[in-house]
């Protein structure tokens, strides 16, 4: 299952639901402004590194860029991915969940 993050993880807490009700396993997208929990140096920083031993982390990179950051402040084991591969997890995984 893919699960699909877009809220600021500082101003709301989807991102937190998520990683309490996803299984382990299952594949997090962080799009829009979710992207800010997937940055080094953050109070999420700790618990995003945890999360990626049990989930597979994405950000989407056009996001990261669009909100003037790079790959190089990514925590380690968070992947960065483009539009096409988007495409392609939601593909792969056949079922998508939307955390609003």
């Amino acid at each position: 299952m893919l699960h699909l993050v877009n809220k600021s993880p500082f101003e709301r807490n989807t991102l937190e639901a998520c990683l309490k009700r996803a299984p382990k396993g299952s594949s997090i997208l962080l799009y829009e402004d979710a992207v800010y929990a997937a940055l080094q140096g953050t109070t999420l920083s700790a618990a995003m590194t945890q999360a990626a031993k049990t989930h597979d982390i994405y950000v989407l990179t056009p996001d990261l860029t669009a909100r003037g950051l790079d790959g190089a402040s990514i925590l380690e084991g968070v992947r960065p991915v483009d539009y096409d591969r988007f495409v392609d997890l939601t593909a792969d995984k056949g079922t998508v969940q939307s955390w609003l």
